[in-house]
């Protein structure tokens, strides 16, 4: 019988680090900048372990080519930094998703724009979403609430990166890469051996040559490829959307909010209950694919939708899009690099429900 896995421990950005690692991760370039640095850190001392490699490159622009490169030849390769680095890092993230190369960027956020400070926030939505530098191209996107979550979405990500042959972000944010939670990990298997049809790695036994590539100077080319992204984004919207929820089951005002705030929320909900309003908290897992259905099933019941998101209004945009005219959106934005509290969400949640009535 296998012994039961024990819980250690673990600040979320060596959650990250570890979950990388027990999911096949054997290369990480990256370049320090704070509240991430615990993520090198931690991968260089337990890079050597699994006989990978850690280097730290001269910036976040060299950091992201060298994960293009390694990632090219089939390995599992990651990079972490935070706002102003992943900004440097767009246009390297735009050749991958060109040339159809998986990666993992973990993106603990801070605060912006500029270098604005190291509080936490989750202001890279936009960038993380609608991002992954120029041209149609965007990265799949997940969004944890608990360090045991950032451990599993960094240990499923290069699976989910190697399926669609696409760059995969984490985007957590300072608080939860700085707190402490007990996680459950795997053991740290062998990185996967597969013979990959699409890496580089010369002619070995004969094979034929293979081109990784994002120029495509022909327009009926770049028109191919980009109705090929196209069709992706439509597979991955229907194979990856995550999010979860709970709550009343005819809410008088549904809550949507990821990351930390989701988690002061499900506090400020028993508050609600407590003065006597019903309430559904709706948290997306994937930010981009969106889970569109179930805010836009549960807002055909609810008079009033709530977001609650630390950044002057970003998934809102969303949220809007699903929710249509069913129900009238508020939004409730925590900024500064500052943490909302139970007590200010279940404050607004009254207020929108006193305010009654649904969008004209």
């Amino acid at each position: 019988m296998s012994a039961e896995p024990k819980a250690i421990l673990m600040k979320g950005n060596e959650a990250a680090a570890e979950g990388a690692i027990a999911g096949g991760c054997r290369y990480f370039f990256g370049y320090p900048i704070t509240p991430q640095n615990e993520i090198p850190h931690y991968m260089a001392e337990h890079m050597p372990q699994v006989g990978g490699v850690y280097l730290q490159a001269e910036s976040e622009v060299a950091a992201i080519n060298m994960v293009f490169g390694a990632a090219s030849t089939g390995a599992r390769v990651m990079t972490s930094s935070s706002g102003p680095g992943i900004a440097l890092m767009q246009e390297g993230l735009s050749y991958m998703i060109g040339a159809r190369v998986p990666c993992l960027v973990v993106n603990v956020c801070r605060g912006g724009p500029g270098l604005g400070n190291i509080g936490t926030s989750q202001s890279d939505y936009w960038m993380a979403t609608r991002g992954g530098g120029h041209g149609d191209g965007r990265c799949i996107t997940f969004a944890p609430a608990t360090v045991q979550e950032q451990y599993d979405l960094c240990y499923e990500s290069f699976d989910v990166a190697e399926r669609y042959r696409h760059p995969v972000m984490i985007l957590s944010e300072a608080a939860l890469g700085q707190m402490m939670e007990p996680v459950f990990v795997r053991p740290r298997g062998e990185a996967p051996k597969d013979e990959k049809p699409w890496a580089l790695g010369g002619r070995r036994g004969g094979r034929n040559r293979r081109v990784i590539n994002s120029l495509y100077a022909q327009p009926d080319d770049l028109a191919r490829e980009n109705r090929v992204l196209a069709e992706l984004y439509e597979q991955v919207t229907r194979e990856q959307v995550r999010w979860s929820e709970k709550g009343d089951d005819d809410p008088e005002v549904l809550i949507v909010a990821f990351g930390i705030p989701a988690r002061c929320s499900e506090t400020a909900m028993e508050r609600a209950a407590a003065s006597g309003v019903r309430t559904r908290l709706v948290r997306p897992i994937s930010l981009f694919p969106f889970p569109h259905e179930p805010i836009r099933r549960w807002a055909k019941v609810a008079p009033h939708t709530l977001v609650v998101e630390g950044s002057i209004g970003q998934m809102v945009d969303d949220v809007r899009m699903a929710v249509g005219d069913q129900s009238k959106v508020s939004l409730l934005p925590v900024l500064g690099g500052l943490l909302t509290t139970p007590e200010e969400i279940a404050h607004e949640i009254q207020r929108v429900y006193e305010e009654g009535g649904r969008a004209p």
